[in-house]
């Protein structure tokens, strides 16, 4: 069994809440800006006074309609600004906003009701009216809702005029750090989903080392104030985390409500954040989308070209950063400048402009990409965590990282490896246990320790890598066992691959289903000269099978002869979240997808 701590850098405050660095910093700095706000096509600065002042309307409208402390309220929307005002006017009273996936459905969102009893729910709009309505009568308790997009904000304002800051202060005043501030419901990959209660200290103990560990992104940059644009969905830890890092270290949030690649790119290039935060699927989207402009423009072989450098220029930076070996040679840094004018700068002016350095979680990334982007001047820290470990367990170290690995244990937290490679975790920003759920809670934390249930290996330096999930341990008829993942996320980095669902538990060998990438598709269709084709047509098509067969072989590369695809099939469609089968962060619903699709499965092994 081995196991890590790192110290602490930053103390948890001993009074206090998280709406204290809203009041603290207008106080401080009242017109330092705060937020972003989009108007129109521009930006509008938020000052911290202003925000302040809007918070504090806010929650006096939110008391004005019986909102009380400790009282629990939903919040079902997209990721916007609206969002984040509602967050901290609750936490100024000392409310509990519970987040609600904008895609969940009446039943989902009747189960969160129920579970939390929320007194309110704010919704964005019709569409998650129609959604509550459906399941009204079955939370009596709500007596409190407001729909974003039909003028919620400025009738709780209204309404909150005759109350007395004083009456704000003294809710605010009260909080202590051990105060529920959120509970937030795992998405899952099975299951129905569990509120993981967190406190106002989780979050603080989170963000306050974070920030004091990677200060490279949270300082001043030649004369820049720090910003990030939040795509992520605020219902995930995530997305959380960050809102309430860029609060705390006075770095100016702006948020974007579609992770979809053609919304953001152009609000990246008009925001223009110094860092982003986000899941590998956005960087593979981004790096796709630039592949794909390359070839059509016929400058695809100088796009390869300069990928295998920056690749080659990252790789010698690390292992002289990692004291393994020199830095790159005199002949790869002319290449690498010569590539950097020719594409590199490009790929950096698609994300803004002003990105040096960006945050991956969620999920695995493959080494590659992120050997890519740090050879074309923008250093993606991959980092670990789950909902119950408030965001970041783990992190590549600023100076430090080591590619592929999701590093090293976040300031404050100790990790150790079972036997069997199980993850444990245990710090202050470990979760309190499973709302209305002993029994579970008492199952999460044995001994003192978060057991995580994903597997991990960890490096002679400690450096943690992802190996895969307990529960989703595939074995053969055979008896070989294998996790899925390595061969799933190989496969992925096909341009044409969107998804990759490896299967085989208790069958005779391993096979696969994958889905295409739409745009990946379209563009290949049309550089080919091919007619555009329905999806099951498009599968059919002996040439994409041919381009699909070379990613699954590249996957079998890194596995043994009995561990490899040995059959796999292309889906005409897609996995979504709407469908339920993946989350929010694009992780499979394992027994999801196969129960949705157990006839293809079957298919896989009937000859």
């Amino acid at each position: 069994m081995s196991e890590i701590t790192v110290p602490a850098l930053a103390t948890a405050p001993q009074v206090g809440g998280l709406a204290d660095a809203v009041f603290e910093g207008a106080d401080q700095q009242p017109g330092r800006v705060q937020l972003g706000r989009k108007a129109g096509d521009r930006w509008e600065d938020v000052t911290t006074a202003q925000f302040r002042d809007q918070v504090m309307a806010l929650a006096k409208g939110l008391l004005a309609q019986g909102i009380r402390f400790g009282d629990p309220v939903a919040i079902m929307s997209r990721t916007r600004y609206e969002w984040t005002l509602f967050d901290f006017a609750l936490w100024t009273i000392g409310a509990r906003p519970v987040p609600v996936y904008p895609t969940s459905s009446s039943e989902q969102l009747a189960w969160i009701l129920h579970d939390t009893r929320a007194m309110g729910c704010v919704l964005e709009d019709d569409d998650h009216a129609m959604t509550l309505a459906a399941v009204i009568d079955r939370v009596p308790w709500l007596t409190r809702v407001w729909q974003l997009d039909a003028g919620a904000v400025e009738h709780l304002v209204a309404d909150g005029e005759r109350v007395a800051d004083s009456v704000v202060h003294r809710h605010r005043l009260a909080i202590k750090p051990d105060a529920v501030a959120t509970v937030i419901y795992t998405s899952g990959t099975t299951g129905r989903p569990r509120g993981c209660v967190l406190t106002h200290s989780n979050f603080m103990a989170e963000c306050d080392n974070l920030i004091a560990r990677w200060r490279s992104l949270f300082e001043p940059s030649d004369g820049d104030q720090p910003s990030t644009l939040l795509f992520l969905p605020l219902a995930h830890v995530f997305g959380r985390m960050v809102e309430v890092a860029a609060v705390r270290a006075g770095a100016r949030l702006a948020h974007q409500p579609e992770m979809a690649v053609a919304a953001l790119l152009p609000d990246l290039r008009s925001f223009r954040p110094t860092f982003v935060l986000a899941v590998p699927y956005v960087f593979e989207k981004i790096f796709n989308a630039a592949r794909a402009k390359a070839e059509e423009e016929g400058n695809l072989a100088v796009f390869d070209r300069a990928a295998d450098i920056a690749v080659r220029f990252a790789e010698a930076r690390e292992r002289e950063a990692l004291g393994l070996g020199p830095g790159p040679g005199t002949a790869l840094r002319m290449q690498h400048l010569l590539f950097d004018r020719l594409v590199f700068s490009k790929i950096r002016e698609a994300m803004g402009g002003r990105v040096r350095n960006a945050v991956s979680g969620g999920s695995t990334m493959g080494r590659r990409l992120g050997l890519f982007f740090d050879g074309a001047g923008v250093t993606i820290y991959e980092g670990y965590g789950l909902t119950e470990s408030s965001a970041a367990a783990t992190a590549n170290p600023p100076g430090r990282v080591r590619f592929g690995t999701v590093g090293t244990p976040v300031p404050g937290v100790s990790l150790r490896l079972t036997d069997d490679g199980e993850i444990l975790l245990r710090g202050d920003t470990v979760f309190s246990g499973y709302l209305n759920d002993t029994e579970g809670s008492a199952e999460s934390l044995r001994g003192g320790w978060l057991h995580t249930g994903d597997l991990g290996s960890m490096d002679e330096v400690g450096y943690l890598t992802i190996t895969g999930r307990k529960k989703e341990i595939i074995v053969t008829r055979s008896g070989k066992s294998l996790s899925p993942a390595l061969l799933e996320d190989r496969v992925r980095e096909h341009p044409l691959v969107e998804q990759c669902i490896v299967v085989g538990n208790d069958r005779p060998y391993v096979a696969a289903l994958v889905t295409l990438d739409h745009d990946a598709t379209g563009h290949w269709l049309k550089l080919r000269g091919k007619p555009k084709l329905t999806p099951r047509e498009l599968v059919r098509d002996p040439e994409l099978e041919a381009e699909i067969r070379r990613g699954v072989s590249a996957a079998n590369t890194l596995v043994s002869t009995a561990e490899s695809v040995r059959n796999f099939r292309i889906l005409p469609g897609t996995f979504t979240e709407e469908a339920g089968l993946v989350t929010p962060s694009r992780k499979l619903r394992r027994a999801v997808v196969e129960s949705a699709y157990a006839e293809e499965i079957e298919a896989l092994y009937a000859h």
